[in-house]
């Protein structure tokens, strides 16, 4: 599918702080109906869900659609993954940016690990919602996964040394992409120390894509890492 990278609604947008799933169209104006759709039922699995097993705080609960999904839609503005890529997202917390990620790309699969037991719960009960069919869920730590993958994705789980330690070994030999198999990481901040020891990291910021105030501070991290067997 091709990928639209036109900006989300920023400050002047009519949605305001209570933004709903249209900030999503925006963003992605040629998603299908179907893809719409999911993305309309994310708010109400996730509501549900968090109301027995609290994953989301209040605030980002009403904030769903900016916080969390189109943050974790945000990678696919720097890479477009192809069909039978195999993705793993390490500390998924409540499905991000897994889930998003995998409503956008329904060819490629996506594994979502994380170690706390209530949260790959809720992960499985919003998969299960959406019947998405090319998403894994594993209760456990990622040194414990033994499978290699195209892409690790993650949202801001540790610094970026202990990360790469946590996932060493397993990334795939061979590359499909345009950027060389590796680590994409959502972080914030002031990334000039964490990132000192690796010279080929390159840095996106999301405010390039996506307008509102929220991603000011906002960046993808790309880190290619070296096949090891």
């Amino acid at each position: 599918m091709e990928i639209n990278f036109k900006k989300s609604p920023g400050k002047n947008s009519t949605f305001g702080p209570h933004m709903d799933a249209r900030i999503i169209f925006e963003s992605f104006p040629k998603l299908t109906e179907e893809q719409k759709e999911l993305f309309r039922k994310l708010k109400i699995l996730y509501k549900d869900w968090n109301a027995k097993i609290n994953v989301v705080s209040r605030k980002d609960m009403e904030e769903l659609y900016l916080r969390h999904v189109l943050h974790s839609l945000g990678i696919s503005k720097v890479i477009q993954f192809l069909p039978g890529a195999e993705i793993l997202d390490v500390g998924t917390g409540g499905g991000f940016p897994g889930i998003p990620l995998a409503i956008l790309f329904p060819d490629v699969h996506f594994t979502l690990v994380d170690s706390i037991g209530k949260k790959i719960k809720v992960v499985d009960e919003v998969v299960a919602g959406l019947r998405l069919t090319n998403v894994t869920t594993v209760h456990a730590r990622v040194e414990d996964v033994e499978e290699k993958f195209d892409f690790i994705i993650s949202r801001a789980v540790a610094a970026m040394p202990t990360f790469v330690s946590l996932v060493k070994g397993r990334i795939a030999k061979k590359s499909r992409h345009a950027l060389k198999n590796g680590i994409l990481y959502l972080k914030g901040g002031d990334l000039k120390e964490e990132l000192a020891n690796y010279p080929k990291a390159q840095i996106y910021p999301l405010s390039d894509y996506f307008d509102a105030p929220f991603f000011e501070t906002k960046k993808l991290v790309y880190l290619p890492v070296k096949y090891k067997g």
